[in-house]
């Protein structure tokens, strides 16, 4: 094989990375509690205590949690179908009685959570945890455990249709041990031959790409780096998760990230090529708190400015002395995006005259243009840039936003000439 050679990216991989942006949902048991999804673990609970509180689970449906990804502009939704607590919120089919259907609500989740997606034209996802905290076969059986947690992955390939992908958490508890992942990972593209297989390798192995059969690496709570696939059997995409504050299921936790941290976050996901996995936490019951939503409001107004750099843009060009990146759109070669951090505010009638001989304050110059630009644009409302160019040098006069207007981040469309 040419240690030099990329390997060619399938469909199904480039479609992932064109969704760009996507929202967590922790919900399960630990939603009751409020204090996190690992508050079982971490709080040393008893046991039979925080199994019976499957009996007083009653979620009343997804349709908020959905619309709250729709609200913030998100293409992909990843529900945690079952996490490290053992509790299923679907339908087990009778492999055990700790599931949604032993409780109060006594309906598949996970089949509500997949129609309320394709309502809302969003891709569903599958998070699945790979450890069990319940299960004495974990620890003293892993073959057997290997087994059930097969069967419980079969079933989400085979009662839901097509689905978006499945990720998975906890190969880290075990690093030493087979976890006969190609058996997995086979069945899963027998049954969903275009969904994405996902293994969170966590925060001390992020980006590490784990087996041959992985569709995209993880970052969990740390920005991405770009990959080198240069020489790979399999070419994999990237994703960085992230919560709105210290805890992924809901929690007494008001330590909520800024907006402006969260969308530069997802922006510098796409200079590196990566999407971004953003989590929220409902209550018990399904729904989202107001702090919560307002959060992935504002992002989504963000996103209805430049959701298009977001969902189109590729890595073009990146510099190590600047902020400003651009990204190529994959369905027009001509056109570039351009990330403009920390635009500020500014009456439109501040202009300079571009000379390259001179050193303009705030002017910045980007090198690595092998091309003629035709014209240079905001995104958000089509005034013009003005701009210089020598050779593969380019020189650009920024506008910051009108005033009454602050996004955060700015995006500008660079239309090259043909």
């Amino acid at each position: 094989m040419d240690k030099n050679k990329l390997p060619p990216a399938p469909e199904y991989i480039k479609r992932f990375e064109q969704l760009g942006f996507g929202m967590f949902v922790h919900l399960g048991l630990y939603s009751i509690l409020n204090r996190g999804e690992w508050i079982y673990h971490i709080g040393h609970l008893n046991q039979d205590e925080y199994i019976n509180l499957m009996h007083s689970f009653d979620i009343r449906g997804m349709s908020e949690i959905i619309g709250v990804a729709k609200s913030a502009g998100c293409k992909y939704v990843v529900l945690t179908t079952r996490h490290h607590d053992g509790f299923s919120l679907y339908d087990t089919k009778g492999c055990n009685d700790y599931d949604i259907m032993h409780t109060p609500t006594g309906r598949d989740i996970v089949a509500e959570f997949v129609e309320e997606c394709r309502k809302a034209d969003l891709v569903p996802f599958f998070y699945h945890t790979t450890l069990d905290w319940m299960r004495e076969d974990f620890e003293k059986d892993f073959d057997a455990y290997l087994d059930y947690l097969y069967k419980s992955v079969e079933m989400l390939c085979t009662n839901y249709g097509k689905i978006g992908g499945i990720w998975f958490d906890g190969n880290w508890s075990k690093p030493e041990t087979d976890w006969k992942e190609d058996r997995l990972y086979k069945m899963i593209h027998r049954y969903q031959p275009e969904a994405m297989i996902i293994n969170n390798t966590g925060l001390s192995a992020r980006g590490a790409f784990g087996a041959d059969e992985i569709d995209a690496v993880t970052y969990e709570r740390g920005k991405p780096a770009r990959r080198d696939l240069r020489g790979r059997k399999k070419y994999v995409a990237a994703e960085m998760c992230q919560t709105l504050c210290d805890s992924w299921g809901i929690a007494d936790d008001i330590h909520f990230k800024p907006v402006r941290q969260l969308i530069e976050e997802l922006c510098i996901c796409r200079r590196e090529g990566a999407n971004f996995l953003l989590n929220i936490g409902p209550y018990a019951d399904g729904g989202v708190s107001t702090m919560q939503k307002g959060i992935m409001e504002c992002i989504g107004r963000w996103m209805s400015s430049f959701g298009e750099a977001i969902y189109n843009g590729r890595p073009y060009l990146s510099y190590a002395d600047k902020p400003e990146f651009f990204l190529q759109s994959v369905s027009d070669p001509d056109l570039l995006y351009l990330f403009c951090f920390d635009p500020q505010q500014t009456d439109g009638n501040k202009h300079v005259t571009l000379d390259f001989e001179e050193d303009h304050q705030n002017v910045p110059v980007f090198d690595g243009f092998m091309r003629k630009i035709e014209r240079i644009s905001w995104l958000d409302n089509n005034e013009a840039l003005s701009f210089i160019q020598k050779e593969d040098k380019v020189k650009i006069d920024f506008t910051g936003f009108p005033y009454g207007q602050n996004l955060c981040v700015r995006v500008a469309r660079v239309q090259l000439k043909p």
